[in-house]
């Protein structure tokens, strides 16, 4: 039987700030009461605790502090909302200041060292993993592609990550011939017990033929090589059933709320 309990107070003893490790270029973190905001990258993010210790028109405040401080610099910006954060009222006080949720996500966590078997990619396919600026740029393009959004941004951001410590991502493409299938990658933060596993995006045609699965083996695998024991996933609800199926668990819930300056 998984303690699901001792798995949660891990993610939220090591995982709801931003850890440690070399930042990006132009990326700081910056203190406000009991937040965190990461400023300098492609728009703004709100880290709090489990629980912000604020309530009522001083938590208002806290909300609308963050707004206009990236609405001056022309940002949008995005605040991470679990499931089990308090005050209870926060979700509401965030749509009362103008942030709107996306559909949640289920937050999971795996065992790197159950998960770590040998990737099985159907015939056709080529795994490698990559750091070239010509890779990344094709990286971005596919996740456009895809999701049907503009995510040029990918590209600088993993080029960011990579520039400022390469040890810190790991990133795969699975190919057809010179077309990206899948792409995926992982983020690992020194002095935690924990590797993020995120991007993990297939073409429609080559969904329901193994490639997601061989991708988080594969990232297992690297995690298990680095002494890397948690692997942790925000799932969609198209992932977090393949992912409950490898023998991820679920212990939370996360909702990204967003504040987009107007036109």
């Amino acid at each position: 039987m998984v303690d699901t309990a001792a798995l949660l107070a891990a993610y939220d003893s090591q995982m709801r700030m931003p850890p440690g490790g070399t930042l990006p270029a132009g990326v700081t973190y910056e203190h406000d009461g009991p937040v965190v905001r990461i400023v300098g990258g492609h728009m703004g993010r709100i880290r709090p605790p489990r629980d912000l210790g604020v309530t009522g028109a001083g938590l208002d405040r806290l909300i609308t502090r963050q707004r206009d401080y990236f609405q001056a610099r022309g940002q949008g910006v995005e605040w991470k909302l679990r499931g089990h954060d308090l005050p209870a009222d926060l979700p509401e006080r965030l749509v009362a200041a103008g942030f709107v949720p996306d559909e949640p996500s289920t937050v999971l966590l795996g065992f790197a060292g159950e998960l770590a078997t040998e990737p099985v990619l159907p015939g056709g396919i080529v795994l490698r993993q990559v750091h070239e600026a010509e890779d990344l740029r094709r990286i971005a393009g596919h996740q456009s592609e895809v999701w049907n959004a503009d995510l040029s941004w990918v590209e600088d951001m993993l080029l960011s990550q990579v520039s400022a410590d390469p040890a810190q991502i790991t990133i795969l493409i699975a190919e057809a011939g010179d077309r990206i299938a899948c792409s995926a990658w992982t983020l690992y933060y020194p002095g935690t017990d924990f590797a993020a596993l995120l991007g993990g995006t297939t073409l429609p045609e080559w969904r329901g033929r193994g490639i997601y699965r061989a991708m988080i083996a594969a990232r297992a695998q690297d995690a298990v090589t680095r002494g890397v024991p948690l692997l942790h996933v925000d799932a969609s609800p198209a992932s977090a059933p393949i992912l409950r199926r490898l023998g991820f668990h679920k212990i939370t819930t996360s909702t990204h709320y967003h504040w987009t300056p107007p036109k």
